[in-house]
């Protein structure tokens, strides 16, 4: 049988009935638009997330955007970020009228190089945005050193980084504001589309709240140019529900890390690193080959679903081709565009399973020795 990507039928078989009921109350209870099952679900995740409050939005793209939109980031700032992301990360940027500057990755742990981030900094730098990516935080206390020697906030991107942390802090805590997704398939995800803020600061999170619901201080009282950016409350509703499970989801994602690793090492293929003192949950598990196009390939043939995160380099798509690079040409993000390739993952993932995909890689492995 093919081993899936993701399976989002078995994720959430187990929660079915919660979330059944869950969904009900909401419809019983008529508060489609915000009220109180978004409130609810606001105050959960800012606790797990350990920040003072939590604004739910309409996804993942404009957590980010709303969130620097609120710190006043427009047209004629730059906002520096890593080249190695979803493209969303910059189009977030874009949408406020602001520059992306992307800034090369680490070759180490894919992550946004911290040595490189002052020299990207120029007179009209707003704000920088790390990437906690495929599940790991970046550098965040070398980056917060940064920004407070520049007076620069810094927002984020946890699109893929639920219930990661840094020693025992949770990544919610580290900067002016954290941004999620709630897209289906992430470490937390709802059944479509969903995001969120958390931070400490009370007046950026009220300004926040404002933004995402038509720039309303209250019901017809509009005092800025605002959005229709709301989080559903049927997706609070389910939400409220997973998150209770998040930290177990979040450490069987990490047991099958170990697995793969245990079956992997010693074959011809780079595996993640973990760094000192963070918490990796994993919400994808890549691996790096020289020969990836044809790995996937192989791969596929044997029953293994795989993806490639991410294919095109954002400076080399059509909207950013025009972005400052830092280094020029971003060469370590460019050449893992070419080799990167994510193996399934998911909490329920089985030792057989993975045990498959790793006898999967070693065929190849054998048949390129033989050709």
């Amino acid at each position: 049988m093919t081993i899936p990507f993701v399976d989002l039928r078995i994720q959430d078989a187990d929660m079915r009935r919660e979330i059944s009921q869950a969904v009900e109350c909401a419809i019983d209870n008529t508060q489609f638009i915000l009220g109180d099952r978004v409130a609810e679900f606001e105050r959960s995740f800012a606790e797990f997330s350990g920040a003072d409050h939590c604004i739910g939005v309409a996804n993942g793209t404009e957590s980010l955007h709303l969130t620097l939109r609120a710190l006043g980031v427009g047209p004629g700032d730059e906002v520096i970020t890593a080249a190695n992301t979803f493209v969303a990360t910059a189009l977030a940027i874009a949408y406020t009228g602001a520059t992306p500057t992307l800034v090369d990755a680490d070759p180490c742990d894919y992550l946004i190089d911290v040595e490189l981030i002052e020299r990207a900094i120029t007179r009209h730098t707003k704000a920088i945005v790390p990437v906690h990516l495929y599940g790991q935080p970046a550098n965040m206390p070398a980056i917060l050193e940064i920004a407070e020697k520049h007076g620069l906030p810094v927002v984020s991107d946890a699109c893929q980084a639920h219930g990661s942390r840094i020693g025992d802090t949770p990544i919610g805590t580290f900067g002016t504001a954290a941004c999620y997704s709630f897209y289906p398939s992430k470490n937390l995800g709802a059944f479509g589309d969903g995001g969120g803020i958390v931070t400490s600061d009370a007046k950026l999170a009220e300004r926040i709240r404002m933004l995402r619901n038509y720039g309303q201080r209250a019901k017809n009282d509009i005092t800025m140019l605002g959005y229709n950016s709301r989080l559903d409350t049927l997706q609070a509703a389910i939400l409220a529900v997973k998150l209770r499970s998040l930290d177990e989801a979040n450490a069987r994602r990490r047991a099958a890390a170990v697995r793969y690793r245990q079956m992997l090492s010693g074959l011809d293929v780079v595996l993640p690193t973990e760094n000192a003192d963070t918490m990796h949950v994993y919400h994808l598990y890549v691996v790096q080959h020289k020969y990836r196009d044809q790995l996937a390939a192989h791969l596929q043939q044997s029953g293994v679903q795989c993806g490639i995160h991410y294919p095109t380099p954002i400076h080399q798509i059509p909207p950013f081709r025009r972005a400052r690079t830092v280094p020029d040409g971003v060469p370590v993000s460019s050449r893992l565009a070419r080799q990167i390739l994510s193996l399934p993952m998911f909490p329920e993932l089985t030792d057989d399973q993975i045990e498959r995909a790793a006898g999967a890689i070693v065929s190849f492995g054998l048949q390129r020795a033989v050709a």
